[in-house]
């Protein structure tokens, strides 16, 4: 897979301990890669991370602190790093906008300050999100060109983030001969997600406690994608940046077909033909805004990149919800199996990257 480019090269993942972290982290070690972490201890209990069990050097350290992140970078060796950590959520950035903008904000500044200074550093993938661009409600995809901005303190901080980046690249880091990448996904579901104010995750622990679970906006529509589909898409950017190609060196959309964007109700009810115990509700109060429209276009990826989903909604829906009762029901852990059976499927399908085609 990829052309074996990570196999026996050193990989350094910042946020390895979160749900997109975790399982970078298990797919790196699937293609003989040698990862390295940073990130803050897992806040959830269970957590992915700490399912998985993966022995690889972790350190906990906080993003924030811009020496330890320099000093941690500087000894992994690693060639190529990916820039996970982040406060993803968009309500608890309305509770902690300072906090936000420091760990969105600031600490992409370092990780890139480090790369900066690293001695061995060729290649980085600072990932952002789908929610970084001006929402203008639009009933078409949102492309690599389109104006940024946010309504709330979580996109607006991702947004800064992309121009804090595109500085660095021209600033810094093209001069450098380092290239540097940025990666827009969409809604990210799959197995292994415990964060707060999530819809699966949320309905996860409702169903398993007997409750119904408050939604907000079941109108909303968002670009559903299963974690590894967006992961794969990291991968093959970071081979593209590995392989000295200066034209991946730009921002990429990683989203799903539009068959993939979906209203949160049919989320719900595909999650309950999977798995009927789940029950949800709706509130009568008003809640904190959040973008009711949301499509990106990545046909920028799928012509230069050569990639594209793999997973049906449905798959997606049924690889995610198989894990929870998985783990719920048996206290197995599927990751690896369902990695497994996801490459296959890339595989029997054509996937550029699964190795088997050119």
């Amino acid at each position: 897979m990829f052309g074996n480019i990570y196999k026996n090269r050193k990989v350094f993942i910042t946020g390895h301990t979160g749900f997109k972290g975790s399982w970078l982290c298990l797919w790196l070690r699937k293609l003989g890669a040698e990862p390295v972490g940073l990130a803050l201890a897992p806040e959830t209990e269970p957590n992915h991370w700490d399912l998985l069990g993966l022995d690889m050097p972790s350190h906990f350290v906080d993003i924030r602190d811009r020496n330890a992140v320099r000093d941690v970078i500087a000894a992994s060796q690693a060639e190529i790093v990916f820039h996970l950590a982040a406060q993803p959520l968009v309500r608890r950035s309305y509770r902690e906008p300072i906090e936000t903008w420091d760990i969105n904000v600031t600490g992409t500044v370092n990780v890139l300050d480090a790369c900066r200074a690293s001695e061995t550093v060729k290649a980085i993938v600072a990932v952002t999100t789908d929610k970084c661009y001006e929402n203008n409600e639009w009933v078409w995809g949102y492309r690599e060109t389109d104006r940024l901005g946010g309504h709330d303190p979580y996109s607006a901080s991702k947004a800064a983030a992309e121009i804090a980046a595109a500085s660095y690249r021209r600033s810094f880091l093209e001069k450098g001969g380092q290239l540097l990448a940025t990666a827009r996904a969409g809604n990210v579901i799959g197995g292994g997600d415990w964060s707060e104010d999530r819809l699966i995750p949320d309905l996860v622990r409702a169903a398993k406690a007997g409750q119904k679970l408050e939604i907000r906006s079941p109108s909303a529509t968002r670009p559903w994608q299963h974690v590894l589909e967006c992961l794969a898409g990291y991968l093959m950017l970071g081979k593209a940046l590995l392989s000295g190609d200066s034209t991946a060196a730009e921002a990429w959309n990683f989203g799903p077909d539009k068959e993939g964007n979906r209203p949160v109700i049919q989320v719900l009810e595909a999650m309950k033909e999977e798995w009927p115990v789940v029950e949800w509700f709706y509130p009568a109060t008003q809640q904190p805004h959040e973008a009711n429209l949301l499509y990106l276009d990545s046909s920028r990826a799928r012509e230069r990149l050569e990639w594209r989903p793999v997973l049906s909604f449905p798959e997606t829906v049924e690889l995610t919800i198989s894990w929870y009762r998985e783990f719920i029901e048996n206290g197995n852990v599927p990751s690896a199996g369902q990695l497994e059976r996801y490459c296959t499927l890339a595989s029997t399908r054509g996937i550029a990257w699964s190795g088997d085609v050119e």
